[in-house]
Order: structure tokens, then sequence, then C-alpha cells
């Protein structure tokens, strides 16, 4: 049942993403190659939907998965698979957080605990780093079977437009406007200039 392998899916991307939300990213790449329920494409469509609402990307993600693929089986089974697979997302961690809170006193000053920990947090920002270059690369380059040239390769303002936002951010002036003010600007360029046929 295509229910029972969402929350499998979700349940293994909750337990092995560890550093956040943008870590599932990665997995979510995977259980779309393997799965076939969405593309790249959707998932960078995912990633920017999941980032504009309020709340963890991971579990926005997870709960636009299960809609997407819910809403295939017919009625109310998109709700249903939006609840599946965000419990199976959100269930590790809980199961997790339960047991490190029952045991973390006791190795709170392990120096083997401390060693597990600061391993994570490498392959953590690799996961992040490889998921957000994997990002940049569907969204600012076309198809590259052809050989990758500046002209012919580049979405032009898709790239203009990041760079925009990240040195706006980056200036004294804009930089204390709230990035969902960015995000709202960008959406409506975006809209304008017809960034999905760039």
């Amino acid at each position: 049942m295509i229910f029972l392998r969402l929350f499998f899916e979700f349940f293994r991307t909750g337990l092995l993403a560890v550093g956040g939300g943008l870590a599932t990213i990665p997995f979510l790449r995977d259980i779309g190659a393997s799965t076939g329920w969405f593309t790249d494409a959707d998932l960078t469509t995912m990633i920017a939907v999941s980032e504009s609402t309020p709340g963890p990307i991971g579990v926005n993600m997870a709960t636009y998965v299960g809609f997407h693929i819910g809403s295939g089986q017919g009625g109310l089974m998109g709700v249903f698979g939006a609840v599946v697979t965000t419990l199976g997302l959100i269930t590790p961690s809980i199961i997790v957080i339960l047991i490190v809170a029952g045991v973390l006193e006791r190795f709170r000053t392990s120096r083997l605990v401390d060693s597990v920990f600061r391993g994570l947090r490498p392959a953590s920002t690799a996961l992040i780093a490889a998921a957000g270059l994997g990002v940049a690369k569907n969204v600012l380059l076309l198809d590259l079977s052809s050989g990758f040239s500046l002209t012919g390769s580049v979405r032009w303002p898709a790239l203009l437009l990041a760079l925009a936002v990240f040195v706006c951010t980056r200036l004294k002036i804009t930089g204390k406007i709230h990035p969902i003010c960015f995000i709202a600007i960008s959406a409506a360029v975006g809209i304008l200039f017809k960034f999905a046929g760039a």
C-alpha cells in the first residue's frame, strides 16, 4: 500500500537526516529518483513553497509530498497522505528525543558523546551543502547534456535575481528588511518575468 511506503520512506528520512530540514533534501531527491513520485524540478518547487510557508522546511516538504501523492488516490486521501508523511518524518525525532532526555544527564560530560556530536556537525554541513548546490544547479542552469556554455546554459534572470537578493541581504540599508519581503518580491519578479520559461 502506498501510504505504508510513504510512512516508511519519511520515517527513514527523519531518522537519518541529521542537521535540520535542509538535510532532508538529499533524502527527498533519492525518494523522488527511486519512486518516481516527483522530479528534481518538482523538488525545487517544493523547496520554494516550503521555505515560503511557516514551519520547519522538512515537515512542510513531507506534508507537501504526502498531499501530492495522496491526492492521486482520490477523495480526501491527499489530507491522509499529508498526515502519514508528516508523522513518518517526526516520529524518529520524538523517539530519539525521549531516549536522549532520559539519559543525557548521565552522558553530558562523556568524551564519546562529545566526539559523536563533533563528527555529526561536518556530516550534516556536507549534506546541506550538497543539497544547496543541487538546488542551485536545477534553478540556475538549463539542461547540460549538450555541454556547458555561458550563453546557452545559464538561466540569467534567475542568476541575476539570486545575486540581487544576496547583495541586498548584505547591505546595511536593506539588510534589516525581513526575509519574507525578499521572498515576496522575488515571487512577484518571477511571475512578472515568467521565470518558469526562462
